[in-house]
Parts: C-alpha cells; structure tokens; sequence
C-alpha cells in the first residue's frame, strides 16, 4: 500500500479510534473533571494524531522525525496515565480500563517501532 499520508499509517488510524473511543466515554465524566481529567486525556489523546502529522511533514530530516516521533510516543505514555485515573476515579471500569490501555501499549508498540527503524519513513532525496 502506498503511503501518501500519516493519515495512512496503521499507527495513526489506531491512535484516532483510541482518541475518539476516549472521547466518547468522557462526555459521561462529571462535569468537576471538564478542566482537569477530561480536557487532559482527550489532548493528550489528540495529540498522538496531530503531533504523529508534524512528525511525517518532518521527514525529510531523520533527526527531526525521530524528534517529533518522541513527543507522540510521550503524548501516548500521558494518555495511559490519564486512563490509570479515570479507572481509580471510577470513570472507567476496568474491563474498559484494560481494553483502552491496551490499545494505547500497541500504538506505543508501533511507535516504538518507528522509533527503532526510522528508515523506512523518510523521504530520499
């Protein structure tokens, strides 16, 4: 398959079914959690995708993708912290809990990958 955007990347599309599913089961968050747990997890969840967007219009320099590609696997690693609070809160059960953390662990898998082989993903000149 070519690959003409990030929006491509099976990486990409998994983090924004994650950020979406997180989404929606925000809206049900008390309304004392709007600027605090809510706002935190659907930007840090958002900013996998966006900051995973900076990252391929950055590739023509492997240093800045990898760069870039650092702040997304750190946007991902928040995103599971945020989940961690919102099952101790009782926002989340844990069943949801588990299911959501491990969809963030196989973004951050796919990253971590990304990481480890840049190669393939920077343009030649």
């Amino acid at each position: 398959m070519l690959i003409n955007s990030a929006k491509d990347l099976k990486v990409y599309k998994a983090a924004y079914e994650l950020a979406m599913e997180i989404f929606e089961f925000s809206k049900a968050w008390p309304f004392e959690e709007k600027y605090s747990l809510t706002d935190q997890i659907r930007r840090s969840s958002r900013s996998v995708c966006s900051n995973l967007r900076e990252a391929w219009a950055k590739r023509r320099y492997e240093a800045h993708f990898i760069s870039k590609l650092t702040d997304v696997d750190g946007e991902n690693s928040e995103t599971d912290t945020w989940l961690n609070f919102a099952r101790d809160c009782g926002y989340l059960s844990i069943a949801d809990h588990d299911r959501l953390t491990e969809r963030c662990r196989s973004v951050g898998k796919m990253l971590g990958s990304m990481l480890k082989n840049p190669g393939p993903f920077i343009l030649k000149s």
